[in-house]
């Protein structure tokens, strides 16, 4: 594409932008409104960062398109756009931790995880938002006690933020440490105590430890407080998500809730038949 258009002049370049609507009418007619704008969209985009490369522009491109809320999320464009960016200007700022997200999320964890160190190398604490990635991408491949202490560094920074105490929870449950992980969904219910993410982390955590009956109430809360879960919420929770992802997410949250609560119920009732 950057070939194609690699001589255009600015006039062709007006001149194309302003046959854009009329091809979009041509392929989805007059109705297909947010197909049309999203189409008229990429084209601008592709046509203005071939004929005037810039890395800033380009990197907000990406943003534009790794956003959960918008129209337009499209992780492929997002990538390709991140990767342009640190191609023209490898001093920016976030492109490397973008990048990492975006590989996270495609589940390229060796590739994530380069980014983000490179990242931290280069900026260390100047954006503390690393350390919590880092700590992501560590925790899905396995290496808990290096995402435990990323998230220990992190929470130095945010240590109101109850996405980064639910993650360190899980992880210290991965590791084995359900006391430790009891104890940060507790601190964190302090301050959101109708967080159902916090309140399943608790529940797992005192299961683990053998609580059953403190297990089962912090349950019971969660699958009321994940039953009014809306989709707004769900999409702040996870950044970078695709939109379309949101409902499926949500059923999968409540299954896992109602699957843990069934499970702490069994073990009470097997509890209370041996004790009795």
């Amino acid at each position: 594409m950057r070939r194609a258009f690699a001589g255009i002049s600015t006039r062709a370049l007006a001149v194309a932008i302003l046959i854009i609507p009329l091809f979009a009418l041509l392929v989805y007619g007059t109705h297909g409104g947010q197909r049309v704008r999203i189409l008229m969209g990429n084209m601008y985009e592709d046509i203005s960062d071939a004929v005037v490369p810039d890395a800033e522009r380009a990197f907000l491109y990406g943003e534009k398109h790794f956003n959960s809320r918008a129209e337009d999320y499209d992780i492929a464009r997002a990538e390709r756009f991140f990767v342009n960016a640190m191609m023209r200007d490898p001093d920016l700022p976030l492109v490397r931790h973008e990048l990492a997200r975006v590989y996270f999320l495609k589940g390229d964890f060796p590739k994530a995880l380069g980014f983000i160190n490179a990242q931290v190398a280069l900026h260390g604490d100047e954006f503390p938002n690393a350390y919590y990635v880092r700590g992501l991408i560590e925790g899905y491949a396995g290496d808990y006690a290096a995402a435990a202490k990323d998230y220990e560094h992190f929470l130095r920074f945010d240590p109101h933020n109850w996405a980064a105490m639910n993650d360190y929870a899980w992880v210290l449950l991965k590791a084995h440490r359900s006391q430790d992980a009891a104890l940060v969904a507790s601190e964190g219910l302090t301050l959101f105590p109708d967080n159902p993410w916090l309140l399943n982390s608790q529940a797992i955590a005192l299961y683990e430890m053998n609580a059953f009956s403190a297990a089962l109430r912090s349950a019971q809360k969660a699958s009321a407080a994940v039953a009014v879960l809306s989709e707004a919420e769900w999409l702040r929770a996870y950044p970078g998500n695709d939109p379309g992802s949101a409902a499926e997410g949500i059923a999968s949250f409540k299954k896992a809730v109602a699957d843990n609560m069934h499970t702490i119920e069994t073990a009470l009732a097997s509890s209370a038949v041996q004790s009795g």
